[in-house]
């Protein structure tokens, strides 16, 4: 069968090293796949299917240097999880039976008991048997946060088999957004990072959830994931008809051909994996620092990563050589093209170097402040009407006033014009229209403290390149938030005084563990907004992928979703919220909601702030486009979340509910929950259309003028005796920050720049801008 696309040159700096106790494997795993079924008579697979996959392969170049019992088990999990992908196709997929599929799959975490004491059931298939075998095998080895981190991991893996199920039925292809998503889960990558914890080292517990081990584990599912995707194209959209393939996904988004959708998953891949290697290079060492991570934990965490790399190149290496996949033109001469150490020319390793060379260095050559003209405005796609609070004028009467007694109009920051312009009880009466006056007074108040902290935080510390200052405050803020009765601190600034009011008022009548959530969202906002700070100072546009996940961070989606949720009470079960489909609808939701924010901001930030996290900036870098092009790739990608929030209401939500057997009155809150989210859209949408923030008039004005005289500090503790204080900007540093030199490259009048569209956009275009228009795209 011809190939559908030739494979692209892929980044893989690092050599595939084999395990020495390959033959030890293959021949475990063979006797053991016969004893739980899986082979002769099981109707999936014969004993040739298994020889030919050779899955040994696979695990001695992932897992190099484990030894032989350790390889064989991981070997054993490898050829169930391969075999639970076959058998879910053959049975329910092909047949389309989603009830017979959701009854076999609720049955699989019974196999998985954290207590290894605790009876399972008797297995009635070969998937079932396989899994009882091999937890028992394993866990014994591993702590119980291992345990239940591996156990969730690889029930994400199993579950969301039903979303792939559900497209198929459907017919439907997923957005980019949603099937990266939807991809870690259902590819198994993060169950694979499980396993090499078992292989190599175990991470600590109190580190494993933070965002830099996050992003290593999501940058390697994602670099795992989008290179099978590029292999197994032809077997599962032409042979299986599968729905769930990155360049599928691609070519219906962009409406380009197979080989461009290919390579734009290529560059994808390729930028996954930069984000890894930066953050090995600076976020976990920073980490280990912050954390006071004890020589044996750096080391474990530093075999992990290693690991996770080394299953990077040995997963490629497989690919090139397994008979599942499609690999014709991707070995010459017996070598893989571009993985060095494997006798690849010196030229097919430049060209591919220089390829990804330049897509990292174009991160960093982005010029600041370019006049880029006042922000164009698509026609948005809303289907919700909007509706506004009957209590909007008093509410922005009585928040100038709140502001006022807190302080937050006093530091430099913000002054009563700012405040008036933003009018920021506007946008609470849109999100909230039915609120009691307290109710939009306390959601006027959140919306105001958490956009004046999202604005002090590059002024305060980016301005200075504080980073030590700003953590300093972030974790002085946490500390603003007791969950138990904890002391607070003393505030010394305005954000500690709203924070600490607001938290009183919120958080009087909920449970601890109402507290901790909460906590925990405020959280990730404020840590966000060091990430961002981080960024800045290096000058470094992030990548896509890791762009939209920390943007939902610091525009404070979860803490208002929170927020909406608190009036729901204990009536809807936790696992509700935490399902498939209502994180589809919520992430679905706030991308949209955020995407409008850069959409509208981007004349503030690029031109006037300097910034570099927009997400039309990150799409123009990644793609080498320019301005319009990159706002058409980010309004379709806002128009298919919107259909996605609207399709995941009108059809799975149903199915959710009979899933968890909901009751009326509790499909009656979910209901009002999408609602809420309904009019959290509408809202936001008409904020950004009438408040005083973006707009090019609003913006050259405040450029010029200047803000109350007075300096405040932020107290910092600092390695030495006593404290140090970080003095907040004052006039003569706002006219520093708001009014940048004119860094613009200079163009001929009138002269015409070119852009081509990136591969997968479509055909190359030319645009006749304006000078300042042409000189935006980055360089």
């Amino acid at each position: 069968m011809t190939q559908p696309f030739e494979l692209p040159h892929f980044y893989m700096p690092y050599p595939a090293r084999l395990n020495p106790h390959l033959d030890e494997a293959r021949a475990h795993t063979v006797e053991w796949a016969r004893g739980m079924g899986m082979l002769e008579g099981s109707g999936i697979w014969e004993q040739s299917d298994l020889d030919a996959h050779d899955y040994g392969l696979l695990c001695a170049y992932t897992h190099p240097d484990c030894d032989g019992p350790a390889l064989s088990l991981i070997t054993d999990w490898y050829v169930w999880v391969f075999f639970f992908d076959d058998h879910f196709l053959e049975t329910f997929k092909r047949t389309q039976d989603r009830d017979g599929g959701k009854a076999y799959l609720d049955r699989l975490p019974l196999f998985m008991p954290l207590d290894l004491s605790a009876p399972v059931p008797e297995p009635e298939n070969p998937v079932e048997a396989g899994l009882a075998d091999l937890w028992a095998r394993t866990v014994p080895a591993m702590s119980v946060d291992w345990r239940e981190r591996f156990a969730v991991s690889t029930e994400h893996l199993l579950n969301e088999s039903m979303w792939e199920l559900s497209n198929i039925n459907e017919g439907r292809i997923a957005n980019p957004v949603e099937y990266i998503e939807m991809r870690r889960k259902v590819g198994g990558a993060p169950w694979s990072a499980g396993l090499v914890e078992y292989a190599t080292a175990e991470v600590p517990a109190y580190v494993a959830g933070t965002r830099p081990l996050r992003v290593l584990m999501e940058t390697f599912s994602d670099g795992v994931h989008l290179r099978n995707d590029l292999f197994s194209y032809q077997r599962e959209v032409e042979e299986e008809g599968e729905l769930s393939n990155g360049i599928l996904v691609l070519e219906t988004f962009f409406g380009c051909t197979t080989q461009e959708a290919a390579e734009t998953v290529n560059d994808i891949l390729t930028s996954r994996l930069h984000q890894f290697e930066h953050t090995a290079l600076t976020e976990v060492p920073a980490l280990a620092a912050e954390k006071g991570l004890t020589p044996d934990q750096v080391a474990a965490v530093a075999a992990y990563t290693q690991g996770l790399q080394d299953w990077q190149s040995g997963g490629h290496e497989w690919h090139l050589r397994s008979s599942r996949y499609m690999n014709e033109g991707a070995v010459e001469g017996g070598r893989p093209l571009g993985s060095a150490g494997f006798g690849t020319s010196a030229v097919d390793i430049g060209a591919l170097l220089s390829a990804a060379g330049a897509q990292r260095l174009r991160r960093y050559t982005h010029v600041p402040y370019q006049k880029v003209g006042p922000s164009l405005l698509p026609d948005f796609h809303m289907p919700f009407e909007l509706a506004l609070s009957p209590h909007l004028d008093g509410a922005r009467d009585r928040l100038t006033g709140w502001m006022h007694e807190k302080g937050m109009l006093q530091e430099g920051v913000w002054d009563e014009d700012k405040l008036n312009a933003y009018d920021l009880p506007l946008c609470a009466a849109g999100i909230h229209p039915d609120a009691s006056e307290e109710a939009l007074d306390l959601g006027s108040q959140w919306l105001a403290w958490g956009t004046y902290g999202d604005d002090y935080y590059p002024l305060v510390f980016g301005h200075r390149r504080d980073l030590a200052a700003a953590k300093t405050t972030t974790e002085r803020l946490s500390a603003c938030m007791p969950i138990d009765g904890e002391p607070t601190p003393v505030p010394a600034n305005a954000m500690e005084h709203g924070l600490l009011d607001l938290w009183e008022r919120t958080a009087a009548k909920m449970t601890p563990d109402e507290r901790r959530r909460l906590r925990g969202d405020v959280d990730k906002m404020t840590e966000s907004w060091v990430w961002e700070l981080s960024n800045q100072l290096q000058h470094r546009i992030p990548d896509p992928v890791d762009y939209l996940e920390m943007r939902r961070a610091t525009f404070g989606s979860d803490l208002t979703l929170n927020l909406c949720r608190l009036g729901h009470g204990p009536k809807v079960p936790p696992e509700v919220y935490r399902s498939g489909p209502v994180r589809s609808l919520e992430n679905a939701a706030i991308d949209y909601a955020m995407l409008i924010n850069d959409v509208f901001s981007y004349q503030k930030e690029i031109e006037y702030e300097g910034e570099v996290h927009n997400a039309i900036l990150v799409v123009q870098n990644f793609f080498g486009c320019d301005y319009p092009t990159g706002l058409g790739i980010i309004h379709d990608l806002m128009t298919q979340r919107m259909q996605q929030f609207q399709h995941v209401a009108a059809h799975e939500l149903p199915v959710l509910y009979e899933d968890f057997k909901l009751s009326p009155e509790v499909r009656g809150i979910m209901d009002g929950y999408v609602a809420q989210l309904e009019n959290w859209l509408s809202g936001i949408l008409n904020w950004h259309h009438d408040c005083r923030r973006y707009g090019a008039e609003d913006l050259a004005r405040r450029a010029h003028g200047f803000l109350p005289d007075r300096a405040p500090t932020v107290p910092f503790s600092g390695t030495g005796a006593g404290t140090a204080s970080v003095p907040v900007l004052g006039p003569q540093d706002m006219a520093e920050t708001e009014t940048p030199p004119d860094l613009t490259p200079r163009t001929a009048a009138g002269a015409t720049a070119s852009f081509t569209l990136p591969k997968g956009v479509g055909a190359a275009a030319e645009f006749s801008l304006p000078k300042a228009e042409a000189a935006s795209a980055p360089h």
